[in-house]
């Protein structure tokens, strides 16, 4: 549904109109919103006489008709709407007459790549690279319902030279609850290197994995993922929209249970590839999800609150030429009490 617009003439009255150095006297709300440098100056409306009265985001909605009503709607629950000098509501009514003051706030995607303080770890850095060691629950980059408080922020506030570099020099991602290691581009040509590396294949990633079920062979994955064709934000394998190569190396380290009749596996996983959720959807597709991994079929279990996938080694050759360079990672506390409440067999 298209937003609604208030009235069929253009309302004269209603035509946004900055009053600046005008006092409007706002309450303690106001008085939060002109704290913000960036939206110090309100624009003053005035609901034209020939309106009819209506909830406060359908006026808006017809008086800022640049604006969606989703945004509008947000603004007045941020406290950057006054309605005759007070705080708004979304579903008050307002009228022919009555004066709004609104603040118009930036979209949450023009913050995006602001320096935010991120918590993450830092294993190593040179002048041309940086070791991240990623926390689970931490978004790698910036997207739809996560412009802020992602790594990317968290490394432009580290590392102000990133601004110079494409995506802040970030080279390859890990899923927003997938832990460990990453590497980090500090230049453009070092970027340019170590994508190089990733798509000969020659820069290696080691992931440890527990998922459900007994996986008692080694074994490799060779099936194309794409988007899943019936839900959105899943990948598949099974015909996948827009599908590319995807290769997985797995071994088994350990067999364990996690309960009666709840089998478990600890399992070794190395990439060719780096599609999205690669591993998780590949070994889905073998009948072996991730514990905790609900997307693909994955159960909590033994404690587990996330899918249980943690990015343990990563080596590369260094971009300035001082050879292979390797590093290795602990699994998180979180892992290790999934781990230790498992009954592993000898």
């Amino acid at each position: 549904m298209s937003d609604t617009a208030v009235g069929s003439d253009p309302p004269c009255e209603g035509e946004a109109r900055r009053r600046a150095g005008e006092n409007t006297g706002p309450d303690r709300a106001g008085e939060a919103i002109l704290a913000d440098d960036d939206a110090a100056e309100p624009l003053l409306l005035t609901v034209p006489r020939d309106a009819r009265a209506d909830r406060l985001d359908k006026v808006l909605a017809g008086l800022l008709p640049e604006h969606s009503r989703s945004r509008l709607r947000a603004w007045i629950e941020a406290a950057g709407v006054l309605v005759n000098g007070k705080p708004a509501k979304v579903r008050q009514t307002v009228g022919p007459g009555d004066e709004l003051a609104v603040w118009v706030q930036p979209a949450p995607e023009a913050k995006a790549f602001a320096p935010e303080p991120v918590d993450f770890g830092v294993v190593d850095e040179s002048p041309d690279w940086i070791v991240v060691n990623k926390p689970a629950g931490l978004v790698t980059h910036p997207g739809a319902g996560n412009w802020s408080g992602t790594l990317l922020n968290g490394l432009l506030h580290r590392y102000p030279e990133l601004v110079q570099v494409a995506r802040a020099g970030i080279v390859h991602r890990l899923d927003k609850d997938t832990s460990g290691l990453m590497v980090v581009a500090r230049n453009e040509i070092a970027q340019t290197h170590l994508v190089r590396q990733l798509q000969a294949r020659s820069m290696g990633r080691e992931y440890v994995a527990l998922v459900h079920g007994w996986i008692e062979r080694p074994g490799r994955v060779d099936r194309p993922i794409g988007r899943d064709p019936r839900v959105p934000v899943r990948m598949s394998v099974e015909r996948p929209v827009a599908p590319k190569p995807a290769v997985t190396h797995y071994a088994p380290s350990r067999l364990g249970a996690a309960g009666p009749g709840v089998r478990v596996s600890e399992v070794v996983c190395r990439l060719e590839t780096g599609r999205t959720h690669q591993i998780r959807v590949h070994l889905a597709s073998l009948g072996h999800p991730l514990l905790a991994d609900a997307l693909y079929g994955g159960k909590n279990a033994a404690g587990a609150l996330r899918q249980m996938l943690h990015a343990r080694a990563l080596h590369f050759d260094d971009p300035a030429g001082r050879g292979a360079v390797s590093f290795h990672a602990d699994p998180p506390p979180d892992m290790l009490q999934v781990q230790e409440a498992i009954e592993w067999n000898a």
